[in-house]
């Protein structure tokens, strides 16, 4: 009887304590992606990626000139063996070295990403944590992740976000 009474009293404490918590959700790359922060972000990221794919278009366009040439010159005879092994590792090291700057171009994409993106992330995900707190939520959830099946509208919190961020 005891052990029926305790089990009652603590399963209705549990549902009490569960209607008292509070959830929210926010669709992060949508608010991001309204964000100027970002816009300008994704602009600077856009002008470096152009210039560093300008800077590789250019070695090819070397490359392929001086394997044109090598080619002109290697099937009129007048290259001597030795000219022309010294000529292919020539163009061997500039086909590696545009491969090393095509790799390099990737890191330095993904590394000023990160540089521009995180002030932006920073701020979004102190401002989510702050309207949790200030708002009593137990926990908020990212939409975008497709971590929700179901919400109802008046716990979307983008609209609170929206306007905390100036975001209009």
């Amino acid at each position: 009887m005891k052990y029926t009474f305790l089990s009652l009293v603590f399963v209705a404490l549990s549902i009490s304590g569960i209607n008292a918590q509070k959830f929210g959700y926010v669709d992060t790359q949508e608010l991001l992606s309204t964000m100027s922060e970002m816009k300008l972000a994704d602009n600077e990221l856009q002008k470096l990626q152009n210039e560093l794919v300008a800077k590789g278009e250019e070695m090819v366009i070397k490359f392929e000139a001086e394997y044109k040439k090598y080619m002109t010159e290697a099937n009129s005879g007048t290259l001597s063996k030795i000219q022309m092994q010294q000529k292919e590792e020539v163009l061997v090291k500039q086909q590696e070295e545009i491969k090393n700057y095509e790799n390099d171009i990737q890191q330095q994409i993904v590394k000023k990403r990160e540089e521009l993106y995180k002030p932006v992330i920073d701020k979004v995900k102190g401002e989510i944590e702050k309207l949790g707190k200030d708002g009593g939520y137990t926990m908020i959830f990212d939409a975008s992740g497709g971590m929700i099946l179901h919400a109802a509208d008046s716990e979307n919190l983008m609209p609170i976000l929206k306007e905390k961020l100036g975001i209009h």
